[in-house]
């Protein structure tokens, strides 16, 4: 794919500006507070994770980036761009592939993409409609209706649309559910040269593997408020305990070595690698044959949820 066009906007005597700016944001509906007060600069170029459990405020926050919602107080920017003072360039900035898969099951592929390149003011776009279908393994089916695909290939269609006008910032809400491993790897491929391409990426996803090996930084919401904003090997550093699985051949497990029973082997928690060798000790003193040993790192799953308990 050809190397996407980067965005660089500059104004004389102000530092070059983030893709996204939140600034005291909150979101009422009703009496439910969904976003409290809540500050956020995404960086141009960034791979950045937004997580939380459901309920969080993740997809408030969303549609108020995107537009379709509007917050009750606070400021949000799109690449210099106020959402709603300048709402025509923020949401021409912008790229969002929502979870749900919402279609319209009237037209093909490719009548679909030109749709949504007139809802953007752009004609002639079929050159770039073409680059991103033969990207996202979409060229085959350009002359299908859109209900005849499955649901794998309408998700890439979704990604399609949010591409279709060069957006600088991409939302990915939930990317990945409920596809195939297949068409994850194929995804992951290209939304990762569209990041070295210059575009700034915005993951969601409960997937939280995906983005531990993603995302450069990633901010945890909870109850509308960020409970964490750091950088993602900062984060799997706040938990320093490792666990050492082991499942014994032979010899009765020594009581002065504190463990918990998994499944018939014992799982013992370490605060450094020099910590294996004592339990590896006091076993041998006991004359037990180990069968099977793993030592675990924790991982950013281990980290979500100890943030969650403890906020």
């Amino acid at each position: 794919m050809a190397s996407v066009e980067r965005y660089r906007i500059r104004r004389p005597g102000r530092a070059v500006m983030a893709a996204i700016e939140v600034r005291q944001v909150s979101k009422r509906f009703g009496a439910l507070q969904a976003l409290a007060d809540i500050d956020l600069e995404v960086r141009k170029g960034e791979f950045f994770g937004l997580l939380g459990p459901n309920g969080a405020g993740k997809t408030t926050l969303i549609s108020i980036l995107a537009g379709l919602a509007r917050a009750n107080t606070g400021s949000v920017r799109i690449m210099g761009h106020d959402v709603t003072l300048d709402y025509r360039s923020a949401r021409r900035a912008l790229g969002v592939v929502p979870q749900e898969l919402v279609f319209d099951p009237f037209f093909t592929v490719r009548e679909t993409l030109r749709n949504q390149s007139g809802y953007f003011g752009l004609r002639a776009n079929d050159r770039w409609i073409d680059e991103v279908m033969e990207s996202l393994d979409l060229t085959a089916k350009a002359d299908v209706n859109m209900r005849a695909l499955s649901g794998g290939m309408k998700r890439r269609v979704l990604v399609a649309q949010a591409l279709v006008h060069k957006p600088p910032v991409i939302v990915l809400d939930e990317p990945t559910a409920g596809v195939d491993v297949e068409l994850r790897q194929g995804l992951w491929q290209f939304v990762k040269r569209l990041n070295s391409d210059g575009h700034t990426i915005v993951l969601t996803t409960h997937y939280l593997e995906e983005a531990e090996s993603m995302c450069a930084r990633i901010a945890m919401l909870k109850q509308g408020r960020f409970v964490a904003l750091d950088s993602t090997a900062n984060l799997l550093r706040r938990l320093p305990s490792m666990h050492l699985r082991l499942r014994l051949r032979s010899g009765q497990w020594p009581a002065a070595l504190e463990a918990v029973d998994a499944g018939g082997a014992r799982v013992v928690k370490l605060r450094s690698y020099g910590e294996v060798e004592s339990v590896l000790t006091v076993l041998r003193e006991a004359r037990c044959e180990i069968e099977e040993m793993d030592l675990q790192q924790p991982d950013l799953e281990d980290v979500f949820m100890e943030i969650m308990r403890s906020k």
